[in-house]
Parts: structure tokens; sequence; C-alpha cells
């Protein structure tokens, strides 16, 4: 539940602050180069998923949001662990989920802002995203971890037994 308070809800402000920021001070034909090359803040609406894929599916998406939305809040308030990897990864993906899903709800798309041209093949640039896209990605990431290392655990638990 800490983790519910210490990350999630400041990350979700974030989020709704910065997006409140791009849509009153960046028009989208009008991108804030502030690394030339490199990253810039522009404005762009996504009624789909990511790197806009699935477009026209907001209904689907605050659908999916809300389920994705119920399983997290279950998981973090129902079940105790004593792995952080796992909590982290929760209060991440809960914050992004709200937060992406706010914008659905009020703005009927979600709002994206950050664009880094990482001068990669066919992710030039990278697809524009916010501080919630990087909450998920990054839950993602620790969930990962998580479930590599309680693998490796049950692994040395079961060497042990035998």
């Amino acid at each position: 539940m800490r983790f519910l308070l210490l990350l999630s809800v400041p990350l979700y402000a974030l989020d709704q602050a910065t997006k409140w920021l791009a849509l009153h001070h960046i028009l989208p034909e009008e991108p804030r180069i502030l690394v030339p090359d490199f990253f810039a803040l522009v404005f762009v609406t996504n009624t789909g998923a990511a790197f806009g894929s699935f477009k026209n599916n907001n209904l689907f998406f605050i659908a999916l949001s809300c389920a994705a939305l119920i399983f997290v809040l279950t998981l973090l308030l129902r079940r105790h662990s004593s792995d952080p990897w796992r909590d982290v990864s929760l209060a991440l993906l809960l914050a992004g989920v709200c937060g992406n899903l706010t914008d659905r709800l009020l703005h009927g798309h979600v709002i994206d802002f950050l664009l880094f041209d990482l001068h990669v093949p066919f992710a030039n640039p990278w697809p524009a995203f916010n501080v919630a896209d990087a909450c998920i990605c990054i839950a993602v990431i620790c969930f990962s971890i998580h479930t590599l290392r309680q693998s490796r655990s049950e692994r040395m638990t079961t060497a042990t037994a035998e």
C-alpha cells in the first residue's frame, strides 16, 4: 500500500500536470525543439495503443484500462508481498493506466508529448509518448525482473530439496 501512495500518486500527478502543460502550451504544428536532432516537445493525440497502433478504438482501450485497473488494485490491496520488484511494478502500472485512462475519459484520446530521435532504423524518430507510457514500460521491466528472480529462487529451492 505504501508504494501506492509514494509512487503511484506522485507519478499520476506528474503525468497529468505535464499533459496539461502540453495541451495548453504546445501547438500540434509547432514542436518545441529542446535538443536539436534528439529531443523535442510535441503535441500528439493517440486514440489507439502503443506506437499509435489500433487507432480509433478509444472505447475498447477504456474498457481494457478499467479491467487492468481492477486487476492491479486487487493485487496491490489483497496480496501482501515481500518482493519490492513486484510492488514497484504494480505501482508504476497503476500510475500509467490511471494517467492514460484519465486522458481517454476527459479528452477521448491520450496526449503524447515527448519525442526522441534515437537515430535508430525503423524508429526514426521514436513515437511520441508521455509519463504514463514511461511508467507502463518501466513496470514491464520491473515485473520481468521480479519474474526472473522468482523463477531463480524456485529453481534453487527445488535443487536444495532434492
